[in-house]
């Protein structure tokens, strides 16, 4: 029988001051944040734990962490070429504590001097403005709220001391997640009439970094985890599972790098003045290679994305949509790019990893709209042509959409309204009909396509061929 994992069965003494404060508790923190924290003090002078503040309201007492914070971090994937497989012991979290239930607790972290970062990932909808969180003294709901009482008890305590401002790294998958999260504290100030002298102190001697996360962090891998325990000789509960690639991009003063020194210890964290190309670069090749790749493979009868890179057809059309037509509209280095996109292709490819093609398909029309229509508008600009690939994508969707394939079901999963229209629109009596009436939905594409040039005549032809 295999040991409980804890300290004492695993001989875990070391006891650091704590660093970092964490709004989450997550596969995707656990994975990313506490593995890399784990990573900077093995290799550096760093020396910081992790304490983490649970983001939802449990409805129960907090069960006891039997584990003592402890958990490994499972790698598997490919890498330059070669498949990596490492597990990590992490011993950078130091306890989790429920502001629902253990307010005071959660408050008295503010004392602390040492804690110079704050990291989250509350979702997508998480830096969000709640009218209810009205009362502060209460235990805000909102996760913004939660930061804005815990900054103003801090700056009560130390009397606007500028010295104990905090570094905001946060995970959220918004684009400028730092602005959107200071913009949200600052609400919560004026709606709570805290004093001049709090907003100042917040916006003087606190810096919210814009950033950029990326890794596919798959959480608990239920179907190994008994060969992965007995590797590790403990029964881990809070086994967390992820691919070997990672990068987080922080726009950033220098200071922040002084505070979390990832580059001493070779961690994938670059500190850049603008991250608005890195968050192009992302979502243009490896959201949009997604979103372009799923209803082509799908149609052709594959369901993972594996699977769909191991095509050789589809792969031919990942590969030519990205170097040949997503590529030359971005703004960073070619080379660049390239390496980037060779990293996609690498973690497309992950044989640990069965990303359902299916579960790409959510919202597939909202996420072309954002991932894949800015590169086939860009390039017709750049070219005057309009791009095969893309435009093919564009045209497997829409047959995607409309519901049927072959006397098979798609697993269209959309806004019932976005949905409706495109199975509404297939009953026009002819393919160019249809496509006039897609284009010019404005609603749909944020502009009317039919003024695109060439575009509609394309679809046509490619619906038809596809259909024939």
């Amino acid at each position: 029988m295999l040991a409980k994992l804890n300290k004492e069965n695993a001989k875990v003494s070391i006891d650091r001051p704590v660093k970092v404060l964490q709004f989450g508790d997550g596969n995707f923190l656990r994975g990313f944040v506490d593995w890399m924290i784990d990573v900077l003090n093995e290799n550096t002078d760093f020396n910081g734990n992790i304490k983490v503040i649970a983001p939802l309201r449990k409805g129960r007492a907090t069960s006891p962490d039997h584990q003592d914070g402890l958990f490994h971090v499972v790698l598997n994937g490919i890498a330059d070429g070669i498949r990596v497989s490492d597990t990590r012991l992490i011993t950078s979290v130091s306890e989790t504590i429920d502001p629902y239930l253990q307010n005071n607790a959660f408050l008295e972290t503010v004392k602390d001097r040492n804690i110079k970062l704050l990291v989250s990932n509350s979702t997508e909808s998480g830096i969000a403005f709640l009218d209810s969180d009205i009362d502060l003294t209460k235990p805000a709901e909102s996760f913004p709220a939660k930061v804005t009482q815990w900054l103003w008890q801090r700056f009560l305590h130390f009397k606007g001391d500028e010295s104990v401002g905090i570094y905001f790294l946060p995970c959220e998958l918004i684009q400028n997640n730092g602005d959107k999260l200071q913009e949200m504290v600052l609400k919560y100030a004026t709606v709570w009439q805290l004093p001049v002298e709090f907003t100042t102190w917040i916006n003087d001697h606190n810096t919210f970094c814009n950033t950029l996360v990326d890794r596919i962090v798959t959480g608990y891998p239920k179907e190994r985890a008994r060969e992965l325990n007995a590797a590790t000789g403990f029964e881990d509960e809070k086994l967390v599972a992820a691919e070997p690639y990672y990068l987080w991009v922080i726009e950033s003063k220098k200071q922040v790098e002084e505070i979390f020194p990832s580059r001493k210890a070779g961690l994938a964290v670059e500190f850049v003045s603008d991250l608005k190309p890195y968050h192009t670069r992302k979502v243009r090749i490896l959201n949009g290679a997604h979103t372009a790749m799923m209803s082509i493979a799908y149609l052709r009868g594959l369901r993972t994305v594996r699977e769909a890179i191991e095509d050789p057809d589809v792969f031919e059309f990942v590969e030519n949509a990205i170097r040949k037509e997503i590529i030359p509209t971005l703004p960073l280095p070619a080379r660049e790019l390239n390496k980037f996109a060779d990293e996609v292709i690498e973690r497309f490819r992950n044989p640990f990893i069965s990303h359902e093609l299916a579960s790409i398909a959510l919202n597939s029309i909202s996420k072309f709209r954002v991932r894949v229509l800015p590169s086939i508008l860009e390039y017709e600009l750049i070219k005057g042509v309009l791009p095969e690939n893309l435009v093919r994508s564009f045209a497997a969707l829409l047959l995607f959409y409309r519901g049927k394939w072959k006397g098979e079901k798609m697993p269209v999963k959309d806004d019932e309204g976005v949905a409706e229209f495109i199975r509404e629109a297939w009953a026009e009596p002819t393919t160019k009909h249809f496509v006039d009436r897609i284009l010019s939905n404005v609603h749909l594409w944020g502009e009317d396509l039919t003024m695109v040039s060439g575009l509609g005549v394309r679809l046509v032809k490619e619906i038809e061929s596809m259909s024939a």
